[in-house]
């Protein structure tokens, strides 16, 4: 591997716990772990993982809810997410003082299959949720601040936008006579849409002492423009408190190893945060261009022989190493 260039000065970071395989260190008080499975309409929960009882999915619901486990000393709630539904339970939890632990559905499948668990229904999922925080100790969940929250709010819809202009788009390139004019209607419609979307994230970006400040750091580094250092700002908040080796797991970019005897397989990236990683690969494609000091990094790994895609992967590595320093390290600055 090639060493680093001029552009940082390393320094050792002090790492928290934050990995989801990580065990959290607790109080001491034994947690009291209670299983939630979150549908659209009902929660289910259970305490002893014998008895499973359930509220609704509602303001009303929540308050019961959170009424009834206050009573109980050291309860830490485990739940999935769930695309959304799971947000205001999570909320009226975490504002009530209770500790949750929001689970990725996929490792908590994954742990159903290892017990050899087949059935799935909303009770069996709240006593398996209840079983795998006592297992796995999964990693408490931090609230994200509300203006941290109207930032990913915004950039979702930006998502959706630029997802219909580029459905149009293609079929424009087909459109017959009698359908072209609405499809150019609606592309404009879109066009103006997203203009206006990415007016909105800004303004959401200066309006916050917090987010203004992180995002004039990142944005000393040429080739983070506005879409990804909203993107890491609203997807990424561990940015500038982990490790940059966490950060690329985190997010993806991390090559992985596959090796068994003998056998050793080339290393893949794998997992993390697809929607942090699309952006950042566009933002090293054109780091690979006008970066005074990633372009030669780059280009010195096509020379050694590497393929494209993998020096690519290798500028979004260093892209998110140097921009997780000048988050964590305020003194820290770009070599010119």
């Amino acid at each position: 591997m090639a060493p680093l260039p001029d552009l940082v000065q390393l320094e050792p970071l002090t790492e928290p716990l934050s990995s989801h395989n990580k065990m959290e260190q607790t109080k001491s008080i034994t947690p009291r772990f209670v299983g939630l499975d979150v549908s659209k309409d009902r929660l289910d929960y259970t305490i002893d993982g014998l008895h499973c009882a359930h509220v609704a999915n509602a303001a009303a619901g929540w308050n019961r809810l959170c009424k009834s486990l206050r009573t109980l000393p050291g309860v830490r709630v485990v739940c999935e997410a769930t695309g959304g539904y799971e947000r205001g339970i999570v909320t009226a939890l975490c504002q009530a003082g209770l500790e949750v632990c929001l689970c990725n559905p996929g490792r908590v499948r994954a742990f159903a299959q290892a017990e050899g668990l087949l059935a799935k229904t909303d009770r069996l999922d709240a006593c398996l949720l209840r079983r795998y925080g006592r297992r796995m100790q999964p990693r408490l969940h931090v609230p994200v601040a509300p203006a941290t929250q109207a930032l990913r709010d915004l950039l979702d819809y930006r998502r959706q936008v630029v997802d219909q202009i580029g459905a149009v788009r293609n079929r424009l390139e087909l459109a017959g006579g009698h359908l072209r004019p609405r499809l150019e209607a609606q592309l404009a419609f879109q066009q103006q849409e997203l203009a206006e979307v990415d007016r909105l994230v800004e303004d959401q970006i200066t309006g916050d002492a917090v987010l203004a400040a992180k995002a004039h750091r990142l944005r000393l580094l040429q080739g983070a423009g506005p879409v990804l250092t909203a993107t890491l700002l609203a997807y990424l908040p561990e940015l500038g408190q982990l490790g940059s080796a966490q950060l690329a797991a985190l997010v993806g970019v991390a090559p992985f190893a596959r090796d068994s005897g003998r056998m050793q397989r080339p290393r893949h990236v794998r997992g993390g945060r697809s929607v942090v990683r699309h952006v950042l690969f566009m933002a090293a494609l054109t780091a690979t261009r006008c970066n005074p000091v990633l372009r030669p990094f780059y280009q010195r790994l096509i020379a050694a022989g590497k393929a494209r895609l993998l020096a690519l992967v290798a500028v979004m590595r260093r892209m998110l190493h140097v921009l997780n320093r000048l988050l964590a390290d305020p003194h820290f600055v770009l070599a010119h």
